[in-house]
């Protein structure tokens, strides 16, 4: 599929499908819609007066022109208010046209948006809707599709000269596409061999530097913590950390840690039946973010230097299991109660803040599918961020008002504590159910010492059970595009 941008007027486009975005207040084709063809106005107003489309966001309606016209079919689109406009409205409203148009087995489209912010923050916008929208995994399936959606062309009418704004959304796309694929595969598929093998990749095609810390090095280092959750598997863990240099000295430098638990039985804490434990493939969608953030900052090469971590395991049952109520002593030295051993993401996160903390990295930010009750607390859209450093969480806002990647700033209620203290060690491993999320976030402060840090629970969005504007139903590779945006920041 091409992406072509041009400043061609919707009245003078010619092919298959021209979808317009309409704000509530052209539902009369005013203003800018007041000069169209007078066949066209007239087949688009008896459309809307039959539907009694109102323009609303997410909402789209559309209908064959016939006649002499230079198109054959048009898609009309709400925007809804128009001094609610985001970026993510252009977005979504860009994924309802392709999918749409993919229903209309169009070709060509012809896209007219209008401008928000800037010329190449629209392209972009309306580029990473549409090729979200349009991604479909058919990696097992015995018989894939393979007609696809049949669009060999989008066009951006009025943007011309935004081309590297297009490539730029393309770049990410695929590192989101990245992130949702290693989501979405079982745990047959995806498991720290081959995710120690994707990073090798990854190093390769855009020049990081790798380490990968196999279990005996991670016993130098103390990783006590990341050990034990790993003892019970039969695969060897693997603490893999990529980096990317830029060339001339860094503006920044920064590290991303994501939580990479291939699968998580539970431990001895076994999920039961109800639990979702046939889902917890989804358990490394922090690693996932991670990595699909490492894979399009190696296309865009930005003057910062970034460090990609995650402790990979399985957290599984056997003889070896650690048991509830075992003591481990984390790489600071640190020692935790383990009172649950399904909240075993925590204790694998402990060891990579340490080791990132040594790094002298200005910042550092961790995503973790850590917490039920995060989603208790925001729902299925929404992560939560924690954050001592004002001036961190600011900039991770900022980057999630950009992407449309939501976040909801969470307080670290220091007091709340109190329900980790244990009698024999310095901490247990889970606290109270009442504030759960707040909890876990106060463990995970325990392992920062002196580098600016942020916690990201992306327990909710890292899926949809079902198709949410450009995210198809599946794994939505929550993450990705907000952590490009604060690196590229």
């Amino acid at each position: 599929m091409e992406f072509k941008a041009t400043n061609t007027s919707p009245l003078d486009w010619s092919g298959d499908v021209l979808a317009l975005g309409l704000f509530d207040d052209q539902v009369e084709l005013t203003g800018d819609f007041a000069t169209l063809d007078e066949k066209l106005a007239g087949t688009l107003k008896e459309l809307m007066e039959e539907t009694e489309f109102k323009a609303k966001t997410d909402s789209n309606i559309s209908t064959r022109v016939g006649g002499n016209s230079l198109i054959r079919k048009v898609i009309l689109v709400g925007l809804g208010q128009r001094d609610k406009l985001q970026l993510d409205t252009l977005r979504r409203a860009a994924a309802s046209i392709a999918k749409t148009a993919k229903s209309l087995k169009a070709k060509t489209v012809g896209v007219s948006l209008p401008i928000f912010e800037t010329a190449e923050a629209t392209a972009q916008a309306i580029t990473e809707g549409v090729e979200l929208a349009l991604y479909q995994d058919t990696r097992f399936k015995s018989e894939p599709d393979e007609k696809g959606h049949g669009i060999t062309q989008i066009e951006l009418l009025g943007l011309a000269g935004t081309e590297s704004a297009i490539t730029r959304a393309q770049n990410i796309c695929s590192g989101v596409i990245l992130a949702r694929e290693l989501v979405a595969a079982p745990a047959n598929e995806i498991n720290p061999i081959t995710m120690a093998d994707m990073a090798k990749d990854l190093a390769t095609t855009y020049g990081f530097e790798l380490n990968i810390l196999e279990k005996e090095d991670c016993e130098k280092l103390g990783m006590g913590a990341f050990l034990g959750v790993a003892q019970a598997s039969d695969l060897p863990p693997k603490f893999i950390h990529l980096i990317y240099r830029p060339q001339g000295t860094p503006r920044r430098k920064l590290a991303i840690i994501g939580k990479g638990l291939t699968f998580d039985s539970g431990g001895l804490n076994l999920k039961v039946s109800g639990s979702g434990i046939e889902m917890m493939k989804m358990d490394m969608g922090g690693a996932a973010a991670t990595f699909g953030a490492a894979k399009v900052i190696g296309q865009l090469k930005p003057d910062v230097e970034v460090h990609f971590i995650s402790a990979v395991t399985e957290n599984m049952i056997s003889g070896h299991a650690m048991h509830p109520g075992d003591f481990l002593k984390a790489s600071n030295g640190k020692t935790i109660e383990v009172n649950n051993t399904d909240a075993e993401g925590r204790l694998t996160l402990a060891d990579a803040l340490v080791f990132a903390d040594k790094l002298g990295v200005d910042a550092m930010i961790d995503l973790a599918t850590l917490t039920g009750a995060c989603i208790i607390a925001l729902g299925d859209d929404i992560a939560g961020l924690w954050s001592p450093d004002d001036t961190l969480a600011q900039e991770l806002e900022t980057a999630a008002k950009t992407s449309g990647e939501k976040l909801w700033r969470m307080p670290l209620e220091e007091k709340y504590f109190e329900g980790l203290k244990a009698m024999h060690a310095d901490m247990k491993n889970t606290g109270p159910r009442a504030g759960g999320s707040i909890t876990a976030a106060l463990f995970l402060k325990q392992f920062v010492e002196k580098t600016p840090w942020a916690h990201l629970d992306v327990a909710g969005p890292v899926w949809t059970d079902k198709d949410n504007g450009y995210h198809s139903a599946g794994a939505t590779g929550y993450g990705v595009r907000l952590l490009v945006n604060w690196v590229m920041s």
